[in-house]
């Protein structure tokens, strides 16, 4: 394996009822200003909200609110939120949600504190950051980004049409709650389309070197087969606990930093369909669902052995008589199979591209990672959008 540090300083609770029993215990490390963030007001038609709010009463707490976090957080939303917080003097966010909102309360954390422009000094370029965020809590509802476990954060700058991420361990949530019965209520379009965001960071870390047989592999292999088991499950029965609870532990898994241990990572698929998003506001774990399989099939003759080996470890792909190659494209055919088989989307139009839309455009403005087992050009990028549309 390659060389690591390795580092994650959240705290997390895992199971039913972890919410209430040990947040009030957490809030007496805490003044009395609390930040509670969330999204669209799910929470507060499934009992979530009334049950926080409940506690920080209980508490003492003064809580000022921060909603309507949009799926895809933009950057004027990150500074409405900073500005607040400041407004405030916050001294902990607690982010009640899925990924946007769990991402655009670290982005926001971070510009509580800074009086420089975050934007051009932490995401339009990697930052050093040199004081301490805002405490942040994070209460999963929607699982799949993995966001609870890390400091990375995705942003889209409206204004420049730029969707990107970056991860700072100084953002790292303090403490993520992770209650799988909260999130029962997700519709079940998001939920799957949250467990393959899941899969798809997997898959983007394993298709990377090293490809000699190493500890990150092995577990990215077991989480693999375990979200292909989970969802499956999921889909027939949205409330089945195991599960449900398997897809919310595998979500943190996989981006926790672990499967990360001595990889290069590829994500150059997740680049892509940034850059979709922000220019079309599509939904993100669907965006992934249609670009992996025609990405995989234009580079697996270059990885063929790591494809290869994740037909038959991952899909259980009978060896005998393939060759390498052969073996590689099967893989990906069984990939494209199982994401039809949930019901995700297959092609751009279904997802809000159409025949206006500037490919183009998109495929200019994606950034191509030097690790992947192929490196990409803007051309190259194209071809693959047109034959997704």
């Amino acid at each position: 394996m390659n060389n690591f540090i390795f580092e994650n300083k959240t705290k997390t609770i895992f199971g039913k009822g972890c919410v209430k029993g040990y947040l009030p215990c957490f809030l007496k490390n805490y003044e009395k200003n609390i930040m509670l963030a969330y999204g669209g007001g799910s929470i507060k038609k499934n009992g979530i909200y009334d049950e926080i709010t409940a506690i920080l009463r209980d508490c003492g707490k003064i809580v000022t609110e921060f909603s309507g976090i949009m799926p895809n957080p933009t950057y004027s939303k990150v500074l409405e939120g900073a500005e607040l917080a400041k407004e405030n003097d916050i001294d902990l966010i607690i982010a009640v949600g899925g990924g946007s909102v769990m991402d655009c309360c670290k982005a926001v954390s971070l510009a509580a504190k800074y009086d420089g422009d975050v934007w051009d000094d932490f995401w339009a370029k990697p930052g050093i950051i040199g004081f301490e965020p805002v405490p942040l809590c994070v209460v999963v509802t929607a699982s799949g980004t993995g966001s609870e476990m890390n400091g990375g954060a995705v942003i889209t700058n409206e204004e420049l049409k730029i969707k990107t991420g970056r991860d700072y361990p100084k953002c790292n949530p303090v403490l993520a709650l992770l209650d799988p019965t909260y999130t029962y209520s997700v519709p079940k379009r998001q939920m799957v389309s949250g467990a393959f965001d899941t899969l798809s960071h997997i898959m983007e870390i394993y298709f990377s070197e090293p490809d000699e047989p190493n500890v990150s592999d092995d577990i990215a292999e077991s989480l693999m087969r375990g979200v292909i088991r989970d969802l499956r499950t999921a889909v027939k029965d949205p409330e089945d606990y195991t599960a449900r609870s398997n897809l919310m532990w595998e979500a943190t898994m996989a981006e926790n930093r672990v499967i990360k241990l001595g990889k290069k990572t590829d994500f150059e698929c997740h680049m892509m369909e940034h850059q979709l998003g922000a220019y079309t506001n599509c939904n993100h774990g669907e965006g992934l669902a249609v670009l992996h399989p025609e990405y995989y099939r234009h580079i697996c003759i270059a990885g063929k052995n790591k494809f290869a080996r994740f037909a038959v470890n991952v899909w259980g792909i009978s060896p005998e008589e393939k060759n390498e190659l052969q073996l590689a494209e099967e893989g990906v055919e069984a990939l494209a199979d199982f994401i039809k088989e949930v019901g995700l989307p297959t092609t751009l139009r279904e997802i809000g591209v159409t025949e206006s839309t500037d490919l183009k455009a998109i495929a200019d403005s994606c950034v191509c990672v030097p690790n992947s087992y192929k490196v990409m050009t803007a051309e190259e990028i194209l071809e693959i959008f047109k034959a997704c549309y």
